[in-house]
């Protein structure tokens, strides 16, 4: 085969150019070259090369990330925490499904956080956003909502851990979510996706869809209570927030509130609800609103002629709403329109007080390709949105297409980048918030189809890491994922701040300490059986490799609950415990309480034994639960 004939690997190409690149820079530092360098020559080397290094995904062994990435896991669930450049999954948070390593959902802990919901199993997590301080990231929590179970469910970044979490009543099925960004996180704020009866006892007509409504949430973020509800026309998909603590912005895809698909896409237009937050609070506060279904939360009525709202209409089944980081605009993506809606939210307040009229927010519309779905945005101006049909993303200066939109000659698209296949969601380098740095853009590919080996009818979507930090966009790492990972977000690492050991006082597990209390235990110290009738609760201690406790006695059909203390103070040392044949296990970090109830239900030797790796003895540290017929 000639030359012209073998194909060109262009990551190939890019490597043997960095070996070529290293291996000069290699002569150069042992002293063989033909002339000396020049301090000048040098400097310039030094730079080309910390440039190189900066854009690199490859992280070697022992090197740190310099973002972490939390990701929605969709179905199944959960987050996921990646580190980039490198894209290696560090870390699964269970949230709405149940997690048999960590116990979650099965432990007494996680059931009261889970509240009302611990009797489910499944969720469908889609858009975790980090809580914030003056448009910036400040490492407290994410937010996290669940689609298929219509909750809202909060992670602390200190402990990686879900700590609260809340069913949100009035509505069914909560998609978009996002945080108040200024003055700071007050507000998580989430859509009601699919319209219902406003009572929707069964009781009235089920067909009559005059009847039904959507609603806007806004939760109080360190409660995590419903602070109030406002009704619309249509429904509501996504959601963000502006950069002055002001308006909040949500698309709507169904004005024509169709009950099936031809419904719901036949009008050429549907519309951008803008919310008024003040007014809102004003309105609460005054007590203009109703409250349905039995329960005290305000909802106030925004359909279209209220002073709390504008309806600005857009083409056509609008989807993702995104804020640029400059404050300055928000934008509709069309789905069924190539277009993207740009909204000037300085034009709010005149829409607001009847002095312009809705279209007269938009300031451009540019035209991208096929199925714009979601914008994301650079500190350099651009931004980057995906083209589901196109299988693309496309990078283009907003100011330019503000400048076309008035009539201006201009080319607005810089480059259209292929991404495999049909790329939803898509998220830059801290680009939700004043923080953009314009290094990195994550395209979440719904299919993967063939880049990956084959595993059967189920294939892995694809992630895959894009450098915008040059003129171009390079494509530079694909990664497989588990579906369905929705969307995402990166933060820089300076501004998370994980601990390494659990507090004692952590709130966490402070109500099963609190049991202790009344037993007269001292989960620090003591290792005792309390027996309550047919009720027995276990305390016991850890520190690797042995249980404070190597066997305890029960009567059949007993409700056992286990409650084990970690006392190990050294970092990375988790326990478990695993009660064999009875669907027990759980994790206790070092220095956590964790507690687990469950009915002795099969008589006699029942061993229990740490299931997480903790020591070179940890194949011996286990005992034996008695129960007797």
């Amino acid at each position: 085969m000639s030359n012209e004939d073998t194909p060109v690997n262009e990551t190939q190409v890019e490597n043997e150019d960095r070996r070529k690149f290293f291996g000069k820079t290699a002569l150069l530092g042992a002293g063989a070259v033909a002339a000396p360098m020049t301090a000048t020559m040098f400097a310039s080397m030094a730079k080309a090369q910390a440039s190189e290094v900066a854009n690199s995904p490859v992280i070697h062994p022992g090197e740190l990330d310099e973002y972490y990435g939390f990701w929605s896991g969709g179905h199944s669930g959960e987050v996921r925490i990646l580190g980039i450049p490198s894209m290696r999954e560090l870390m699964r948070i269970p949230v709405f499904n149940t997690d048999s390593a960590t116990g979650w959902g099965l432990t007494d802990e996680s059931k009261r956080i889970k509240g009302d919901s611990a009797h489910l199993h499944a969720g469908d997590s889609h858009h975790p956003h980090m809580s914030m301080q003056d448009g910036r990231y400040d490492g407290k929590y994410v937010f996290i909502n669940d689609k298929a179970n219509t909750r809202v469910a909060r992670i602390r970044c200190d402990v990686m851990k879900t700590d609260k979490m809340l069913t949100v009543p009035n509505v069914q099925a909560i998609h978009g979510l996002r945080v108040q960004k200024v003055p700071y996180t007050k507000y998580v704020i989430c859509n009601g996706e699919f319209e219902i009866p406003m009572n929707n006892d069964g009781k009235s007509s089920l067909e009559d869809v005059s009847s039904y409504r959507s609603l806007f949430n806004v939760i109080d973020a360190e409660s995590m209570e419903v602070a109030f509800q406002v009704m619309v026309d249509g429904n509501l998909d996504n959601t963000d927030a502006d950069y002055d603590g002001k308006y909040f912005a949500s698309t709507c895809y169904n004005s024509e509130m169709g009950m099936n698909l031809g419904d719901m896409i036949s009008s050429e237009r549907d519309h951008v609800v803008v919310f008024n937050l003040p007014r809102c609070e004003a309105a609460v506060k005054a007590g203009k609103f109703k409250t349905y279904n039995g329960n005290s939360i305000p909802v106030l009525d925004g359909r279209k002629g209220s002073k709390l709202t504008r309806y600005i209409p857009v083409p056509k089944s609008p989807h993702g709403m995104n804020t640029s980081p400059n404050g300055k605009y928000f934008v509709a993506n069309g789905k069924l329109s190539p277009t993207v809606s740009v909204i000037e939210i300085a034009k709010l307040d005149d829409l607001f007080n009847d002095k312009i009229k809705p279209r007269d927010a938009i300031v451009a519309e540019p035209e991208l390709g096929l199925g714009p779905l979601h914008t994301a945005f650079d500190n350099k101006g651009y931004a980057y949105t995906t083209l589901f049909l196109d299988s693309q993303i496309a990078k283009w200066n907003v100011e330019d297409a503000i400048a076309a939109h008035n009539g201006k000659k201009v080319n607005y698209i810089r480059q259209k980048l292929d991404v495999h296949y049909q790329p939803g969601h898509n998220h830059t380098s801290a680009g939700e918030t004043r923080d953009a740095d314009g290094k990195w853009l994550i395209s979440l590919c719904k299919f993967s189809k063939d880049r990956f080996l084959p595993v059967g009818p189920l294939r892995p979507e694809n992630d895959q890491l894009i450098d915008i930090s040059g003129d171009e966009m390079k494509l530079v790492h694909d990664g497989p994922t588990f579906a369905e990972p929705h969307d995402c977000m990166i933060v820089h690492r300076s501004k998370v701040k994980p601990k390494k050991l659990w507090p004692r006082t952590d709130p966490i597990f402070a109500e099963t300490i609190a049991m202790a209390k009344r037993d007269g235990v001292d989960v620090y110290t003591d290792n005792k059986v309390i027996r309550d009738g047919k009720k027995v609760r276990v305390y016991m201690t850890s520190i690797a490799p042995t249980y404070g406790m190597n066997e305890f006695k029960v009567k059949l059909g007993d409700e056992v609950t286990v409650v084990v203390t970690n006392l190990d103070q050294v970092e990375d040392v988790t326990h478990g415990f695993c009660m064999t044949n009875h669907g027990v296990q759980m994790e206790i970090g070092p220095q956590a309480t964790a507690s687990i109830t469950f009915t002795a239900d099969k008589p006699g030797v029942q061993w229990y034994y740490c299931n997480w790796f903790c020591h070179a003895l940890h194949m011996e540290m286990r005992g034996r639960m008695l129960v007797e017929a």
